[in-house]
């Protein structure tokens, strides 16, 4: 039997969406908005899924509090507040898009948790545009 608990999080972040090898007409056809050189923010939205069996002693998939300190450690204080092209390497050469920015938690998350738990990570940029990374 294969259950899945889920734990939400938030952070604010800030990003340009954009080519360094195009000219701005170029990133401005192809990201609009999002390619304002002097960035733009987000409130991001995220769902993090654990999917596995239930331990017979505890009754836990996993313990909430260990999930929400490793997506605490991992993603919140890793992303919160910062400029995502500026502040965080992953980004200095990859475009911070929501998708890259899904990958990324996940990527992160992945490597904190037991690698007897399936994860998934569902991250909103805004209420009506998320995307959905399972590895």
């Amino acid at each position: 039997m294969s259950i899945t608990v889920y734990r939400k999080a938030h952070f604010n972040a800030a990003h340009r969406l954009y080519r360094k090898d195009w000219d701005d007409e170029k990133n401005k056809s192809v990201f609009g908005k999002c390619s304002n050189p002097n960035f733009h923010g987000h409130n991001y939205e995220l769902e993090v899924g654990i999917s596995g069996s239930i331990d017979k002693e505890t009754g836990f998939l996993i313990d909430m509090e260990e999930l929400k300190n490793i997506i605490k450690e991992e993603v919140e204080e890793y992303l919160d507040h910062k400029n995502l092209n500026m502040d965080i390497p992953d980004f200095k050469e990859m475009n911070p898009t929501m998708e890259n920015i899904a990958i990324l938690i996940w990527d992160r998350l992945r490597n904190k948790l037991n690698s007897k738990f399936k994860v998934s990570v569902k991250l909103y940029e805004t209420p009506r545009n998320f995307v959905v990374y399972t590895g």
